[in-house]
């Protein structure tokens, strides 16, 4: 199905041809006066010097030929040359019911669908998450649901942070509290216990104690580099407490990850990829793309066209320990062995992007990827509090991910019992329950709506607001969409049945012209990689719906057949705004 513009310029670009101009010159695109008209066509002001016209001469000789079009209702020129244009009401409806018919309401798949792996984790095991993994969270989900929604195949990959010197603090931290556990015993031949000898909670205390320690003893962080290569060459007291460390440390993530309605295909982590760094070492060594500089093993990256220094990318240190960038680059390798993806999406903090730049030339001069992969750097900005800084507790420390969700919870549930006292009927199990998912959508589109690269400031009081361009807000305009149809099928009628009709008024035809722009906001949003595409659509289809809402009496229309169009206008609009807010990663209640 082409999207509406599409459609508009084709007709446009006949007009014009038939007038005797350039076809090309009939695009037409939304209007910049709206109170004018509802597109526009500035082809004849483009045109005027080829045709040594006046634009206005151009755009009445192609007002004449579409007299008589079935696409647009009016058309009007106007100086300097300008062609205000209207859509007709047939045409629209017609063009609705196309939209009503398709399961993805006229979207296009693609031809060609990707094979797409997202990398929008990254937490460390044995930490807990912090407000620092929101957004990639976030927006790695809502992309992912946005790409798989356009047709394309979509891997997540939480990609954990569970080797090196963190995990041997982990083991030391462990060791100094439970000396005698049979993990340490390195002459032990029999099986280790299934069950993990530590709490959650006891493992989010011996990071922190073993880390903080370190940093003021050598002695200790030499007892904690000791144990990370044993670790890493495969002593098995080490490896079972590891492995055990994990299985706790997903267990829990994957606990509240979920509280978000986030889900990754892969768990893996870089301990996944250590065993190819060897050989993947040798070959770019090999193949004359690493030399030594100063010791270290590094692949030169810097490009002539370089406006800026862009360092090498260093593979192995002076000592020969392997690095972040080796860690990626043999993730790179795995994922092109194991699944040919055709795009790579990293979703982490901008401040990263020079490093994955130095990754990606790496990869491609090494030949890692085939030469029409792509490695895409979706970078973030930061979340701020109220003061402009990195959002923090009140006493100035990283506030956890899931007090965040709590407390966010805990405001909506107080809002919803304030609405409660004016009236509107909600048990406190039910308020609870509609506070959990009102929170994740005052959570999830309060960062969403915000260009991903741009910093925004956390605002739990405006996020949780009924009003304005939040979560809450979308999610009221869709209950309420619902409740009116609850009512209706509770006067016996059949949602099934009802048929649309063309638009009867203004509010109405705004409503019905907001619906037909969801083809091309999916497929920008797809492309640009970018969710508050889809944020401000639902925002202005909601405001659409609820100045339609306030000026038309729907249930209260005597006319059967009007009041049936109203209701599958009602249907396709919750329809349309409830995959808009699933791409985003979260639902809405039956009520509120």
């Amino acid at each position: 199905m082409k999207k509406l513009l599409e459609e508009l310029t084709e007709e446009m670009g006949q007009a014009f041809a038939a007038a005797g101009y350039d076809k090309d010159l009939g695009k037409v695109t939304l209007s910049n006066r709206p109170d004018l008209c509802e597109f526009q066509c500035n082809g004849a002001m483009a045109g005027a010097r080829s045709y040594k016209k006046a634009p206005i001469m151009i755009a009445n000789d192609v007002a004449v030929k579409l007299a008589d079009s079935q696409v647009f209702g009016a058309v009007e020129a106007v100086a300097p040359g300008f062609l205000n244009l209207k859509v007709s009401d047939s045409f629209l409806l017609h063009y609705l019911e196309e939209m009503e018919a398709d399961p993805k309401f006229g979207l296009n798949m693609p031809v060609s669908p990707k094979k797409i792996i997202i990398d929008y984790g990254g937490p460390n095991v044995a930490k807990p998450l912090h407000v620092g993994h929101l957004r990639s969270a976030v927006i790695g989900e809502s992309v992912k649901r946005i790409c798989r929604y356009v047709g394309h195949e979509v891997i997540g990959d939480v990609h954990l942070g569970d080797w090196g010197l963190q995990m041997g603090l982990n083991i030391i931290g462990l060791q100094d509290r439970q000396p005698d556990l049979v993990y340490f015993d390195e002459s032990y031949e029999g099986e280790y216990p299934k069950e993990a000898p530590f709490t959650i909670s006891e493992l989010e205390e011996i990071y922190p104690a073993a880390s903080a320690k370190s940093k003021e003893d050598p002695e200790y962080k030499a007892r904690a580099m000791e144990a990370t290569v044993k670790l890493q060459n495969g002593v098995r007291g080490h490896r079972a407490l590891w492995r055990h460390i994990l299985n706790v440390s997903v267990a829990d993530l994957k606990k509240n990850y979920a509280k978000l309605n986030v889900e990754f295909d892969l768990w893996k982590g870089e301990s996944n990829v250590q065993e190819l760094i060897p050989d993947m070492v040798a070959y770019m060594k090999e193949e004359g793309y690493a030399h030594e500089s100063e010791g270290a093993l590094v692949v030169d990256v810097k490009e002539e066209t370089d406006t800026k220094e862009i360092p090498p990318c260093m593979i192995l240190k002076s000592d020969g320990a392997s690095l972040y960038n080796t860690t990626d680059l043999a993730t790179i390798l795995e994922r092109m062995n194991l699944y040919q993806p055709d795009e790579i999406i990293y979703v982490v903090d901008k401040r990263q992007e020079l490093y994955f730049e130095q990754v990606f030339r790496c990869a491609r001069k090494t030949k890692l990827v085939k030469p029409g992969t792509e490695l895409k750097f979706l970078g973030f900005g930061t979340m701020n509090g109220k003061d402009g800084k990195p959002f923090k507790t009140r006493e100035g420390g990283v506030m956890r991910l899931e007090d965040l969700i709590r407390d966010t919870q805990e405001e909506m549930y107080r809002k919803i019992l304030e609405g409660r006292e004016k009236g509107h009927e909600i048990s406190d199990e039910e308020a609870g329950l509609v506070a959990e998912t009102v929170a994740v959508s005052a959570l999830k589109y309060g960062d969403l709506s915000n260009q991903a690269s741009k910093d925004y400031v956390f605002d739990l009081d405006r996020f949780t607001s009924f009003e304005g361009d939040t979560g809450p807000y979308i999610l009221y305009t869709i209950t309420r969409i619902k409740s009116i149809l609850a009512k209706y099928k509770g006067q016996g009628g059949n949602l099934a049945q009802v048929t649309l009709r063309e638009p009867q008024n203004e509010s109405e035809k705004a409503l019905m012209l907001q619906l037909t722009q969801f083809q091309s906001m999916m497929a920008a949003a797809c492309e640009e990689l970018a969710p508050h595409k889809v944020c401000s659509y639902i925002y202005d289809l909601s405001n659409a719906f609820n100045h339609f809402y306030h000026e038309t009496n729907i249930l209260r229309e005597e006319d059967q057949e009007k009041r049936s169009g109203l209701i599958a206008l009602l249907v396709l609009t919750r329809d349309v705004l409830e995959t808009c807010i699933d791409v985003l990663g979260f639902g809405a209640p039956e009520r509120m």
